[in-house]
């Protein structure tokens, strides 16, 4: 009997891995960059787990051309990045001058993807709001200057790279931003009502208020993309959103509610505003009058642009099934879209349990991440040809181990590891299959055909030092929920009051709707 015919992926179907611009860069004070707001919040004592910062990362801005090197070798079709808005305007206004070196990394760094056939996939803002903004008027919480700063800014780049960049992202993941940054107060600029971790902020309100200025600036650089660059340029622009998927706990239909309404506090706080004209009534109905409003006005700018914790929804989270028994480390299958636009998956990755503190060779022989991605690349096909989602790329989290923000380096994403003594980079078993899954599964586009074939990927064989033993978190602080860590999590009694949903552990899944 003959094999079953491997299901393909669309011809123009984007693959490749995702990085961004703090995390990996390093060279902070280096050809003009200024300071964003994660430079010294970084350096604050307490402020990330092994007490470390981004001044060197991944030393990428000194090693761009080793990285598209083994990019090539790795066989990806695209690369999403972010630019550093500091690096392009060190003081980050309107009426600041531009760093033409930063232009100009970024533009070689563009054109040697380019000449390797790999498709430059950018962001523009990925958390590192320039420092000078934030003491000149408080950045995303001043919407009216923030908007104009953040147009300009994505002027710059559409000037700039846009005759190269075809697909442009505007925010990352805007409720981390938000939340973690303004209301919990673990990411900079670490604003929040706990007074033993801040001393200014109120996490009651601001969240809000940067949420609606994120918005209204992702509409209006999508609005001046569409009106005076698209029709020349030819690209396309979207948003990334992140969040946890959530299912119910059981068929309790308080509980498929509260399913949902974790998703409207994650996804729909900026999805159904930005695609549908309105926020999710939940999250009126939870927030009252600290919801802002936007002026008619503003909604036509901004519709088309394409537990006990308010934060996540008033739902109360659990990994435990009714039967006691706990979820595991499985991606559900979850590419689904309510808003009728094509879905590209910008970052989706996992964390090895205790990989920091593991020998170099068990690292590399990364198991439960490839069990992972085995999971997540059959729920990709399934939902393009059983459910007919129309899913235009899919970008592992993260091409290299970096600099995880609060959590430092002790939690690695990468699958490629990464030495931060030697800056050496030493490929995954997850990379390997990931290389291998999508040669088998890809249809090859004109420009593919053209392509020269790249030599397999070699394994250094002489292991680094491993330096860092730390390995504090078990979980992403990026995750929208947090989960107490735990070497092998026991069943527990589920409390008898309040509405449940059931998350995935270990993962951030993130999806970008483009237009």
């Amino acid at each position: 009997m003959a094999a079953p015919a491997i299901r393909k992926l669309p011809k123009d179907f984007l693959w490749g891995f995702a990085t961004a611009s703090f995390q990996i860069e390093g060279s902070a004070d280096v050809d003009g960059r200024g300071k964003s707001i994660w430079d010294d919040f970084a350096k604050i004592p307490g402020k990330t787990l092994d007490g470390k910062n981004g001044d060197v990362a991944t030393d990428s801005y000194k090693r761009w051309r080793e990285d598209v090197e083994l990019l090539a070798e790795y066989g990806v079709k695209s690369y999403r990045f972010s630019l550093s808005w500091s690096r392009i305007i060190p003081l980050g206004g309107r009426n600041d001058p531009v760093n033409p070196k930063g232009i100009e990394f970024y533009s070689n760094f563009i054109d040697l993807l380019l000449e390797n056939g790999i498709t430059p996939f950018v962001t523009l803002y990925h958390w590192d709001l320039p420092q000078a903004l934030h003491d000149r008027y408080k950045g995303w919480l001043n919407k009216d200057e923030i908007v104009k700063d953040y147009t300009n800014y994505a002027r710059i780049c559409f000037e700039s790279f846009g005759d190269r960049v075809k697909h442009w992202l505007t925010i990352n993941e805007p409720w981390c931003v938000a939340i973690l940054g303004y209301g919990r107060g673990v990411f900079a600029p670490g604003r929040s009502s706990d007074r033993e971790r801040s001393p200014e902020g109120d996490s009651s309100t601001e969240p809000w208020i940067v949420g609606h200025s994120i918005i209204l600036a992702h509409a209006h650089a999508v609005q001046l993309y569409r009106t005076q660059f698209k029709p020349t340029q030819k690209g396309e622009i979207g948003i990334t959103l992140n969040g946890d998927w959530a299912m119910p706990y059981d068929d309790n239909p308080e509980n498929v509610d509260a399913a949902q309404h974790a998703l409207d506090f994650a996804i729909g706080w900026y999805a159904d505003a930005i695609y549908l004209g309105f926020y999710p009534p939940y999250m009126r109905v939870v927030l009252g009058d600290r919801m802002p409003e936007y002026t008619p006005d503003e909604w036509a700018i901004v519709k088309g642009a394409g537990g006990d914790d308010e934060f996540q929804g008033n739902v109360d989270y659990t990994f435990t099934r009714p039967d006691g028994t706990q979820l595991g480390t499985q991606d559900p299958e979850g590419f689904r879209s309510r808003y009728k636009l094509p879905i590209f998956v910008t970052e989706n990755g996992f964390a090895v349990k205790g990989e920091n503190d593991m020998p170099l060779e068990e690292v590399l022989q990364d198991n439960d991440r490839v069990h992972y991605f085995q999971g997540t690349t059959a729920s990709l096909l399934n939902a393009i040809h059983a459910d007919g989602v129309e899913i235009k790329s899919y970008f592992p989290w993260s091409f290299l181990d970096n600099f995880e923000w609060a959590d430092g380096y002790g939690t690695r994403f990468g699958v490629t590891y990464v030495d931060y003594e030697t800056q050496k980079r030493y490929p995954k078993s997850s990379a390997k299959f990931l290389m291998k899954w999508f040669k088998e599964h890809d249809t090859p586009s004109e420009r593919d055909l053209k392509k020269k074939p790249k030599e397999s990927v070699p394994v250094k064989p002489t292991p680094p030092k491993l330096t860092d033993k730390t390995n504090s978190s078990d979980f992403s602080t990026t995750s929208t929920v947090k989960v107490s860590p735990s070497a092998s999590p026991t069943p527990k009694t589920v409390r008898p009051y309040g509405f449940k949903a059931r998350v995935t552990r270990y993962i951030t899944s993130i999806v970008a709707f483009v237009k």
